[in-house]
């Protein structure tokens, strides 16, 4: 899977995107299982090909059980996810979300249970197979210093490099084709450094859609984000799945999730509580048992998605 560590690195290749470069080394910011890609020939003057048609099979979760010496954080979890769908893992600090997570992204290994990407074990996979099957953008991932938009990206098909697979037009598609989808290819050439949170955002969803996975995890993909911003890259999180994409994604915000999900499952202290449409899961006995809060639950005009208001103790000055 294409990771972001908090170790910074080598910048790449800051080449427009026009003119095909280095690609990614092996000290790109990325945790993907490539033997170290050689130098991108030139595509020429005639257009790239468009990268090969994603396959949109299924996610299953059952039984799995993680967790860390002499304690588990996660208990048990079952769900299966069809592709095209938006799953929003919601639930308080510390509940095992982002454990979760890590585990359906094969960066940390269960105890028991198993995890399929149409039907295929991703723990039975080698590293370089299951990074064709499923992309993680974890949470604040950090850049190398002054790399492009362009040169981000890139580093999304460092899974697809290897002694024999150098970099390719198809690469160079693929590329093109994740920043059109993510409004950034009139952006290309700019530094990353010099955008906004929102743009640097959508640079980084670019990033894992270049990897060109039928699955793909976000880790609170609207952390430290204003309202404006929020919404634009939720808006993006549902056109990736209108793509045929599966997404999963970790979201703090129980509303944004019962806007922009077509599934929540709602996890405390390890286990899966409630799952299902958020019209049908989300109500004030869950917002209780999860955050200790009481709440009324109002339909949003419009979609009718639920919108969470929680009761306050304080009276307000008028």
């Amino acid at each position: 899977m294409t990771t972001m560590t908090d170790t910074p690195v080598t910048a790449p290749s800051t080449t427009p995107l026009t003119t095909p470069s280095t690609a990614p080394s092996t000290d790109a910011p990325t945790a993907a299982p490539s033997t170290g890609p050689a130098s991108a020939p030139s595509t020429g003057p005639s257009p790239a090909p468009s990268p090969s048609p994603i396959p949109s099979p299924d996610l299953e979760v059952r039984a799995l059980h993680a967790g860390y010496p002499g304690r588990p954080v996660v208990q048990d979890v079952g769900l299966t996810v069809p592709a095209g769908q938006v799953v929003a893992i919601v639930g308080p600090n510390g509940c095992g979300k982002s454990t979760l997570l890590r585990t359906l992204a094969r960066l940390h290994r269960p105890a028991s249970g198993t995890v399929r990407v149409g039907g295929a074990d991703i723990w039975r996979l080698r590293q370089r197979q299951a990074a064709h099957l499923i992309a993680l953008l974890p949470q604040s991932p950090r850049a190398p210093e002054a790399v492009t938009v362009a040169g981000l990206v890139r580093y999304g098909r460092h899974p697809h490099q290897g002694l024999l697979r150098q970099w390719s037009r198809e690469d160079e598609a693929a590329v093109r084709e994740a920043l059109a989808a993510t409004g950034m290819l009139g952006l290309a050439t700019e530094r990353l450094d010099r955008l906004s949170g929102g743009q640097r955002q959508r640079c980084w969803l670019a990033m894992v859609l270049a990897q060109h996975t039928p699955v793909v995890l976000l880790d609170e993909p609207t952390s430290a984000l204003d309202l404006g911003h929020v919404v634009e890259v939720l808006e993006l999180v549902r056109h990736v799945a209108a793509s045929g994409r599966t997404v999963v994604m970790v979201q703090h915000d129980l509303a944004a999730a019962a806007r922009y999900a077509d599934t929540i499952v709602a996890m405390k202290d390890g286990r899966v509580i409630a799952q299902g449409p958020p019209r049908e899961t989300v109500d004030a006995p869950l917002v209780k048992e999860l955050y200790g809060l009481n709440a009324d639950i109002l339909q949003a005009p419009g979609d009718g998605a639920p919108v969470v208001v929680p009761h306050t103790a304080v009276t307000m000055p008028h």
